[in-house]
């Protein structure tokens, strides 16, 4: 493992620190774990962050704040309801920074769904009747067709499904991600309840 030189030890923990708003003795513990390495430790961090966001997420999340995001040029806007646990986090500049993203990214995205289980499944028989007329259509082999429809299902998802929809600001990054990232730098399960999205002349 690589040492590092007298007094640069506190020199890192305190740029890690920084870096990530992990308390001192976790940024000791990446540290020691990366062998100095702050890109390192930053990664270990996220990935233990990543991991408690997703213990917390059944925790009663009954704070927050309904928000209004309006498109310049008036045209399209967008109203959703943000949860979190505290009244505090609601007020933080982290919390209120990713309403913000989340409202742009729908307006730009217009996802009609919040995640899977809101798709009737009615739509998705239809979706997988059409997949497997295309596969047929194009003369794949019969046994490749559950493989092929299943995976014209799952990009369906991602293009109707808010928390399955790449972010607009970084595309290999789903939104259920950017929100288990959010309540890992919080410490909060922080979530989307519901949204509506208003085009002008929209019926």
């Amino acid at each position: 493992m690589a040492t590092s030189p007298m007094g640069e030890g506190p020199v890192l923990i305190k740029e890690l620190r920084e870096k990530t708003g992990a308390g001192i003795m976790d940024c000791k513990r990446a540290l020691v774990e990366s062998g100095n390495s702050v890109e390192k430790a930053i990664k270990l961090l996220r990935e233990k962050g990543l991991a408690a966001a997703q213990r917390r997420e059944g925790r009663s999340a009954k704070e927050g704040t309904i928000a209004s995001y309006i498109h310049p040029g008036g045209r399209v806007g967008v109203l959703l309801e943000a949860r979190c646990e505290t009244d505090f986090v609601a007020r933080t500049d982290v919390f209120q920074a990713l309403i913000k993203d989340l409202g742009m990214h729908i307006a730009a995205a217009s996802p009609r769904y919040l995640e899977r289980a809101d798709v009737p499944e009615s739509l998705l028989e239809q979706e997988r009747e059409v997949y497997l007329a295309q596969a047929k259509e194009l003369g794949k082999p019969e046994q490749a067709f559950k493989k092929i429809v299943e995976g014209k299902i799952e990009k369906f998802y991602a293009d109707l499904c808010l928390l399955e929809q790449p972010f607009v600001k970084d595309q290999k990054k789903p939104i259920k991600e950017l929100l288990l990232e959010a309540s890992a730098q919080l410490g909060e399960t922080v979530s989307i309840q519901r949204f509506a999205l208003y085009r002008l002349g929209d019926s």
